[in-house]
């Protein structure tokens, strides 16, 4: 990632833009619990040591790197929308939901941001590029993935004390078979998105 985003920076400085802020999310496909969303402004050439994908990383080292994170960013923000509203407004209205929460959070608004995916951000009125596999090519982007889900995996593991037997802890809401189980053994609880649960429903369940 290193060459590719300074090479990508030093472009985006030249046309003007010296507020580069990326933007990733956490919790599209689960069953349960939040969309969260975060966004990063980076110090110009900032290159954190095994910034990566969150996804690629072990828990632990993905707290430690949100740490460090938060310790060298110039700003960052982070936004969470929880099942109900993904229930009543759908999952992709949801997750810009959360990125503009996240962006706004920021204390200004940057003068570029890079979105991870294929998709801008509606309605934000700044210059933006979505960049598919963004966490992989861009510094400020894998911030935010990685901010994105410590906060997610963190709101899970709390959620989990209050809603047992399904093991949040350990999956974060994901389909798993036993998180699959745990529904077909306990129902569903507050926490799990009415419209996931229904489509993911086995045959004949």
């Amino acid at each position: 990632m290193k060459e590719s985003w300074i090479e990508r920076e030093s472009l985006l400085r030249g046309k003007g833009f010296h507020v580069i802020a990326g933007v990733d999310e956490a919790g599209r496909g689960p069953l349960a619990g939040p969309v969260a969303a975060a966004a990063v402004i980076l110090p110009p050439g900032c290159m954190i040591e095994g910034l990566n994908d969150s996804k690629k990383l072990s828990p632990a080292r993905r707290e430690a790197l949100a740490v460090e994170i938060k310790r060298q960013a110039v700003a960052w923000g982070i936004g969470i929308v929880s099942s109900r509203v993904i229930d009543r407004i759908g999952i992709v209205p949801s997750t810009f939901r959360a990125m503009s929460l996240a962006i706004g959070r920021l204390g200004g608004r940057p003068d570029y941001l890079i979105v991870d995916g294929n998709q801008k951000v509606p309605g934000y009125e700044g210059a933006q590029e979505a960049l598919i596999d963004g966490d992989a090519l861009a510094a400020p982007v894998a911030a935010a993935s990685i901010l994105a889900k410590v906060v997610r995996d963190g709101l899970m593991e709390r959620y989990a004390r209050f809603f047992p037997g399904y093991g949040f802890e350990q999956h974060k809401g994901y389909g798993t078979q036993a998180h699959r189980s745990a529904i077909l053994e306990q129902g569903t609880c507050l926490l799990h998105r009415a419209t996931f649960v229904h489509l993911h429903r086995p045959e004949g369940g």
